[in-house]
């Protein structure tokens, strides 16, 4: 391999250097493993540095791929893309139609909140719980729907709750509940929820 091709593509397994055999079949399987990387070093150093295809520009016209997305300036467009026909065509039926998709996603987080902290009230904690609690607390946003806020509390309350009834007082878990508690009483302002500072 020439020494510029080796600073781009520096060899990761160590293969000696290979002088085309003359007794070199490519049609004969490898019989180990350093033949089988000394054939591939073979068959690379026969293939040109660079491949120009020769594409016929009739044939693309023919096989063109169409292209749904609308111009960027085409808000109608976009919303009609995004929201999809029928979402779209509700709009200008529903009050207050210009944070419907924001509404959604907030009561759609609210509600996948909601059954995720019911569930929690009659099971344990569990790291893939911990981790879905961690990210739909992070898609809430300021200010919170009034349903959100009893969630959120109700959330912080159980995590103290299994946090103190914690028999092997097991790290990992300790903190996870740990960071639940603290976003809900910090970050979203429910300071009567935070620990004492010690």
């Amino acid at each position: 391999m020439e020494a510029g091709v080796e600073e781009l593509m520096p060899r990761l397994l160590p293969v000696g250097d290979w002088d085309l055999a003359e007794d070199f079949d490519p049609t004969v399987p490898p019989r180990t493993p350093q033949e089988y990387l000394k054939r591939v070093q073979i068959e690379a150093a026969r293939c040109p540095d660079v491949v120009v295809a020769k594409i016929d520009p009739r044939k693309l016209k023919k096989k063109q791929t169409v292209n749904i997305s609308p111009k960027s300036e085409d808000e109608e467009g976009w919303k009609k893309f995004c929201l999809g026909e029928r979402v779209y065509s509700e709009i200008d039926t529903l009050p207050n139609n210009e944070n419907i998709g924001i509404d959604y996603i907030k009561a759609t987080v609210t509600s996948v909140l909601e059954y995720l902290v019911s569930w929690f009230g009659e099971k344990k904690f569990t790291p893939e719980l911990g981790r879905w609690l961690y990210a739909l607390l992070a898609c809430l946003e300021k200010p919170l729907l009034p349903e959100a806020h009893s969630l959120i509390r109700q959330l912080a309350r159980r995590c103290s709750e299994v946090r103190v009834l914690e028999e092997n007082k097991n790290e990992e878990q300790i903190s996870a509940l740990n960071l639940i508690i603290c976003l809900v009483s910090r970050y979203f302002d429910q300071r009567d929820l935070a620990d004492e500072p010690s």
